[in-house]
């Protein structure tokens, strides 16, 4: 296989720690906000947030165990969060944090390569790129309020 078709290991594996710092976050960041919002409003939303919380940690261990099998060692850094406790802002937070974390696991497909095991990591984050794409866009709709008509329409 011609080198430029297969898998860059060094920047492979950084860019997996990089998603990973921001996976880290993922995990505290829905627990967090699963924890602490308030009001009927956004009580409903709060199991979902902790089934995301869960599914982002799945998430990082997926990621620990192919830099570990690259012969990386997996970060232990966490990207800064912070706590607010206005629920609306909380949400908005999430989604911006999940935004930089999407932008991350896009980037490191770039240096997957084009063997059979570079095949395997691009789509394994292809799939979690879907899968929290999914929970932002449900975070999107859950800061969307119904449009009411004017009065006397």
């Amino acid at each position: 296989m011609p080198p430029d078709e297969t898998m860059d290991v060094k920047a492979q594996t950084e860019m997996l720690n990089e998603a990973l710092r921001l996976q880290h976050r993922s995990v505290v960041h829905y627990s967090l906000t699963a924890g602490s919002v308030i009001g009927l409003e956004y009580q409903a939303h709060a199991e979902r947030m902790r089934a995301h919380a869960r599914a982002e940690l799945d998430d990082a261990t997926r990621l620990v165990e192919k830099i570990t099998a690259l012969g990386g060692e997996p970060t232990t850094d966490v990207a800064p969060l912070s706590f607010t406790a206005d629920p609306a802002a909380a949400l908005d937070r999430l989604v911006d944090a999940e935004g930089q974390a999407l932008e991350a696991l896009r980037a490191a497909i770039e240096a997957t390569g084009r063997e059979a095991a570079s095949e395997a990591v691009e789509h394994r984050l292809e799939h979690m790129i879907m899968r929290k794409q999914e929970q932002v866009d449900y975070l999107l709709r859950a800061r969307q309020r119904p449009q009411r008509p004017p009065p006397g329409a």
